[in-house]
């Protein structure tokens, strides 16, 4: 697709909410968050749906304005020493079928003034998921080293996520794999910068991420027992 989904205006609502982030502040400009931002990301959702569906039809491309695939520009402040009400980037997910939220497997776009990036994998998942991906990656550590160890991959993405300060319990502190069974997430994070994401055909580069990053999510999805 050749189509321009977002324009350098979105980065400058953005840089300007950091700047300010009030509700006064975005109630004044809120326009342009529904001109910059929120319209440009669900026409971008909606025009992802074919692409998606030939990296794998189980994810999905949901265009609804809440619930779905663009994550909201309020921030959750209840238990933050931050009482910022606003997040100062976009985010877009694309998550499997099987997962409801936004802690199950799939691709991710991130829009951030020089901070932007695509990532690929599992945010955030709890004890019973965690165990699962790491007993699969004890299972078959070669399957592991395949999925994230490809030219395409390692090209443009980079593993990386929290992690525990000690090994988890029940596993050998001595695996040769130890650092990665220590992650907290399994992600994998591609960057892309302003001009690439401005530029028309930016939705067919983010396909061919998604793609290049496909291993990883397939590996996560079958120690889930969740189809590719």
């Amino acid at each position: 697709m050749s189509q321009r989904h977002f324009t350098p205006a979105l980065f400058r609502f953005l840089r300007e909410l950091a700047a300010e982030n009030t509700r006064d502040w975005f109630n004044a400009n809120k326009d342009r968050y529904i001109r910059d931002l929120k319209e440009p990301s669900l026409n971008f959702i909606v025009d992802f749906g074919l692409p998606l569906q030939k990296i794998s039809p189980h994810f999905r491309a949901d265009p609804r304005p809440v619930g779905g695939s663009l994550f909201r520009i309020y921030r959750d402040v209840r238990f933050s020493k931050d009482k910022s009400p606003y997040k100062t980037h976009a985010g877009l997910h694309f998550r499997h079928e099987a997962g409801k939220t936004a802690y199950t497997p799939g691709f991710y776009l991130h829009l951030e003034p020089g901070q932007s990036f695509v990532g690929v994998g599992i945010w955030r998942p709890d004890n019973p998921t965690l165990k699962m991906i790491r007993d699969a990656i004890v299972a078959d550590p070669a399957a592991w080293k395949k999925a994230i160890g490809g030219k395409t991959f390692t090209r443009r993405y980079r593993v990386t996520g929290d992690s525990l300060k000690r090994p988890p319990k029940g596993y050998d502190p001595d695996h040769p794999l130890i650092e990665i069974l220590k992650l907290k997430d399994f992600t994998a994070l591609a960057p892309i910068t302003q001009k690439e994401i401005t530029a028309a055909g930016f939705i067919d580069e983010f396909a061919d991420l998604c793609q290049a990053g496909g291993p990883l999510v397939r590996f996560i999805c079958r120690a889930l027992g969740q189809a590719y």
